[in-house]
């Protein structure tokens, strides 16, 4: 099965490759926020040898200097197919000097007489920082020196909830983030609260870890959200949401007596731990009205309600469908389907239901679909009533009713050829009759009993091989399963066994970034794909990773000291070229080539 599997990938992608076309792609990029009267790149990016580049005008921003074109190409042969990619950028250094949100229109670019037009921008830019509140430490700052104490003032963790009073089952979002003076190499949380008297909805945390510049108390901080949450009191009164922690590794740089001027350019650093408290948190939740309308189960937000029915005329024993959409936002997930009322002598079945709901800090969102299928079984002209759907509205706050309206139906006289028979998806019909069929016929063809003894397979060639080969295949997935098993059980023997298959996915991003020309992200994910790498494959936790800990773990598992430099001076690389001003892409694409060198290498050296 593994064969057939790896067969059937491997011609799936080069079918792929070879009918894929590398479509072109022209892209802006720049800071989501920026600091005033603090120089930011703004840079437009095509993967193709463009012409004509034409900038948007550009205001509210001063130019400072631009635009830079920089080329950068790759060619690479993968199983006998070369390939090679180009990449072309226009690179402005901007400066705002007033505090606001301001936007910059997009750019055009001539690639093969089409012409392409890149993203538009929306740039936050935060106001200088308060001279007094920058005394204490400058948010321009990123690395930690050792004489510099770590405190609540430079590192800290912030919840804030949406609202403070809120209705029951009224949507509220609550939002755990890091601000930071420091360099936090990364932060795991170590206690979430249970959220008890709440229902619950986790929001896609990828969407959310974007590092961006925040200002609070006058100080512009490195902020990025570490979790956020939406929640639905299920009872009046106050309720209290109780503290989190979280635990912060910092990089704070080892300052020695220099002895000479070559001492800065090979700082050593270390990383601190430090234990970060976000307060609890307190909600007052408002009972719900008491002229609850009749049908109302709890449902809290704003809806409307949209219905139509696939034909106002049809005949005897064909299906008609009323279709009943319901959209807005709120806690949609107790939103119950609305009760209409087939008239007599209609088959009723279950409806069909599509939910297409969408979290975001605003709350869920989106439209709840209910299809109802009905077969009339006589002629004649029938009325479906309408559907009522009930729910109190948190901006109006007053209970409403949505209605949809009442259908008149025609049923025709049927032909008679047509069968009661209903494929589809709307199964457990409800109300089943037996029209117009009294009288069921009984076969009369004799059915053939054939007397032929039949000859025992138990002995021969064709029996042993019925017997035999199950068992034999049942064998082999017994051992093979329980080997399977006893390997899962072990979580450092999974790490371990995994550790390659994350790095490796890690260096993909790491390659993205290499092929945008985004250097300190590319730096930083190589750094991490290394560092995480080694944790899980020494399994060792990452807040005890020290670089004299991993010579010392890796010399005891046999790696020679050649590949433990090589490992070393790639991290030492790492640190030292995102703050180097002329990295070039050569010397990323060599550092890419070469930590994945050293981790196949460690890979076939270090085993457990």
């Amino acid at each position: 099965m593994r064969y057939k599997i790896l067969f059937l990938t491997l011609l799936i992608f080069t079918l792929w490759g070879v009918n894929a076309e590398e479509q072109v792609r022209f892209t802006a990029s720049a800071p989501s926020t920026v600091i005033a009267d603090k120089p930011f790149q703004l840079v437009y990016t095509v993967n193709a040898s463009g012409s004509d580049f034409r900038a948007p005008e550009i205001t509210n921003f001063e130019v400072l200097a631009g635009p830079f074109k920089s080329t950068s190409s790759s060619y690479q042969i993968i199983n006998g197919k070369a390939t090679s990619s180009v990449s072309n950028s226009y690179t402005y250094t901007l400066q705002a000097s007033k505090q606001g949100t301001f936007t910059i229109p997009s750019a055009t670019i001539m690639v093969d007489g089409t012409k392409y037009i890149s993203n538009g921008l929306s740039i936050k830019v935060l106001p200088p920082e308060d001279p007094s509140a920058a005394s204490s430490g400058s948010s321009s700052r990123r690395s930690t020196s050792s004489g510099q104490s770590i405190n609540n003032e430079n590192l800290f963790v912030r919840a804030s909830i949406s609202k403070s009073n809120i209705y029951e089952n009224e949507a509220v979002t609550v939002t755990y983030k890091l601000y930071t003076l420091v360099d936090v190499v990364q932060c795991v949380n170590k206690k979430m609260p249970d959220f008890n008297g709440f229902m619950k909805q986790d929001l896609d945390q990828d969407q959310n870890k974007q590092f961006s510049y925040e200002n609070f108390n006058g100080k512009n901080y490195g902020s990025v959200v570490l979790y956020q949450v939406v929640l639905y009191p299920q009872h009046s009164g106050e309720i209290t949401i109780d503290k989190s922690t979280y635990e912060a590794v910092v990089r704070v740089q080892n300052r020695s007596q220099v002895r000479s001027i070559f001492d800065d350019f090979f700082d050593s650093y270390t990383n601190v731990n430090k234990n970060l408290v976000a307060p609890s948190l307190k909600i007052r939740v408002l009972p719900l009205p008491e002229n609850k309308p009749a049908g109302f189960n709890g449902t809290v937000g704003h809806f409307s309600m949209k219905s139509n029915i696939s034909a106002n005329q049809v005949k005897e024993n064909d299906a008609i469908t009323i279709k009943v959409s319901i959209s807005g936002s709120g806690n949609m997930k107790l939103i119950k389907n609305p009760d209409i009322k087939a008239p007599d002598g209609f088959d009723v079945y279950d409806p069909k239901v599509t939910n297409n709901f969408k979290a975001s800090a605003a709350g869920v969102s989106g439209t709840k679909t209910i299809e109802y299928m009905f077969i009339p079984r006589h002629a004649g002209d029938y009325v479906i009533p309408e559907a009522e759907f009930s729910y109190f509205d948190s901006q109006d706050k007053k209970y409403k009713i949505l209605k949809s309206p009442a259908y008149n139906l025609k049923v025709l006289k049927g032909d008679g050829s047509s069968d009661n028979t209903v494929v589809g998806t709307y199964v457990n019909k409800e109300d089943v009759k037996q029209l117009a069929k009294d009288i069921r016929f009984i076969e009369t063809n004799p059915i053939a009993i054939s007397s032929a003894e039949s000859v025992p397979a138990f002995g021969t060639l064709l029996g042993w091989l019925l017997y035999g080969v199950p068992l034999v295949i049942a064998l082999f997935l017994f051992f093979f399963l329980k080997k399977h098993t006893e390997e899962n059980s072990n979580i450092e023997f999974v790490k371990n066994k995994k550790a390659n298959k994350v790095a490796r996915k890690r260096l993909n991003l790491a390659q993205k970034l290499l092929s945008e020309g985004k250097k300190d992200q590319f730096y930083e994910e190589v750094m991490k794909a290394v560092w995480n790498y080694l944790s899980d494959k020494l399994t060792i936790p990452a807040s005890s990773l020290t670089k004299e800990r991993v010579q010392e773990e890796l010399s005891a598992k046999g790696v020679s000291p050649d590949a433990i430099n090589e490992l070393m001076q790639i991290l030492n690389t790492c640190e030292f070229a995102r703050f180097a001003p002329n990295t070039g892409q050569q010397e990323m694409g060599n550092l890419y080539a070469e930590t994945i060198k050293a981790i196949s290498n460690l890979e076939n050296i270090v085993r457990k």
